[in-house]
């Protein structure tokens, strides 16, 4: 919540924000399942969380990577602040490992 709530203010608009519990401390399955129930009028999610959980996620989601973004990720990890931005085509329901792109990776160090 409070990474959450530094990194909105740099938005040009407010989204809509929900904290779901489940997702401190959680697997990558246990992502993708909050992300399953992602309503399909979302075109669009953030999701902030905490490692193991959140690299896995990228990592077990990212069927493919565009350009370098993959081995950025593989060599750079998930270190505090990183982010990853994947794609994926079908409702949220549909999301699992190997369905999505990763389009991009960012960490501090870069």
């Amino acid at each position: 919540r409070e990474t959450w709530k530094l990194a909105v203010h740099e938005l040009p608009h407010r989204p809509r924000t929900v904290y779901e519990e489940r997702v401190y401390e959680a697997s990558p399955g246990e992502l993708i399942a909050v992300l399953n129930e992602t309503p399909d009028d979302v075109r669009n999610a953030v999701l902030v969380g905490h490692n193991p959980g959140i690299q896995g996620l990228a990592d077990i989601l990212s069927g493919q990577a565009e350009g370098d973004a993959g081995e950025r990720m593989a060599r750079r990890g998930f270190p505090t602040s990183a982010f990853a931005v994947l794609s994926f085509t079908g409702p949220w329901k549909s999301l699992e490992p190997g369905t999505a792109t990763l389009l991009d990776y960012w960490a501090p160090s870069e």
